[in-house]
């Protein structure tokens, strides 16, 4: 099936966790692109959000704000993380309570704890004194903490190349990789967010299912499963006790047309919304605006993120 007319835009991200756009500008660049609708999904982090907000009033822009959520595996078949993306209303993120609890539940996932044990695993495994040695000195944790707030595998990769002088991405992928000895993953479990999702208004959606089967070399691939992995995994997303996605992300670089026809069918199978998004980190290796959704795909979205506000309103204004 051909990808629709770009108008909205729903996964990209900004300077509060791995981008090179400020939040302020992400919405600037998408109205150059004559992009109609921006969503930014920060990797597990809402600290951006209010610039965000704020850039999309002043400009007139339609914004939707979101995040991007690490969930961690070890299972037999898979170690390593799938990303959840969650939308929700402005109004939901005015919620001072929903601020509060989305934040604690996020920040079990990443922190400096979790820098220290990864820097920890890779030197036990490739510093001088490791059982195989790769690293000409010590890598450690000032050199990744020093390059953002919120660190991502990005910083990890950053700082092997750019202070460590490791370029090879075959290397730094057994350095950093999901198959490494020293690979522990980010995120939380899925039943961390389990209370989280059913107490508030949010749309959640499976990001980039595909992206690990994407043939060849990819930026958007990075240490994603292949989507067989994921197919297993779907019976405990699709679960309304556990996750109970609204949506898969069907139209993203890092997916083939024939990752899409299958996503498309999932979508139609378990009566799924489809959405769309760039995965914007950079200018230039990930930019914005190459994938999206059409208008269609937009107003069915929209009306469910609308719906589930009201819906939950609604059911408060019972109780009570």
């Amino acid at each position: 099936m051909t990808a629709p007319v770009i108008i909205a835009d729903l996964h990209n991200h900004s300077t509060a966790s791995d981008g090179e756009y400020s939040s302020s500008d992400l919405v600037s660049q998408a109205q150059k692109l004559g992009i109609k609708t921006i969503g930014m999904t920060d990797h597990d982090t809402i600290v951006g959000l209010d610039e965000f907000v704020r850039a999309g009033s002043k400009t007139g822009m339609q914004v939707i704000t979101g995040v991007e959520v690490s969930l961690r595996f070890t299972r037999q078949y898979f170690t390593g993380s799938l990303h959840l993306l969650l939308y929700f209303t402005e109004k939901t993120l005015g919620r001072t309570e929903f601020r509060n609890d989305i934040t604690n539940v996020l920040s079990k996932g990443r922190g400096l704890a979790l820098v220290t044990d990864r820097v920890d695993a890779i030197n036990r495994e490739f510093g001088p004194e490791g059982r195989a040695p790769l690293l000409k000195r010590e890598l450690t944790v000032d050199e990744i903490t020093s390059l953002a707030d919120n660190v991502t595998r990005r910083h990890f990769f950053m700082a092997l190349s750019q202070q460590h002088g490791i370029e090879d991405k075959k290397m730094i992928d057994l350095l950093i990789g999901n198959s490494s000895p020293a690979y522990i993953p980010s995120g939380i479990d899925m039943g961390l967010l389990t209370p989280l999702l059913h107490k508030y208004e949010v749309v959640k959606v499976l990001a980039h299912p595909a992206a690990g089967s994407f043939p060849g070399d990819s930026h958007y691939k990075e240490v994603l499963p292949p989507v067989e992995t994921v197919e297993k995994i779907m019976p405990e997303f699709l679960d309304p006790q556990i996750i109970g996605i609204d949506g898969l992300e069907v139209y993203y670089p890092g997916h083939t047309h024939e990752h899409e026809d299958l996503l498309l069918e999932w979508c139609s199978t378990y009566n799924l919304i489809v959405t769309g998004g760039s995965d914007c980190h950079d200018k230039k290796a990930r930019p914005l605006g190459v994938r999206g959704i059409g208008v269609n795909d937009l107003n069915i979205f929209l009306h469910k993120l609308n719906r589930d506000y009201s819906d939950h309103r609604d059911k408060i204004k019972t109780r009570h």
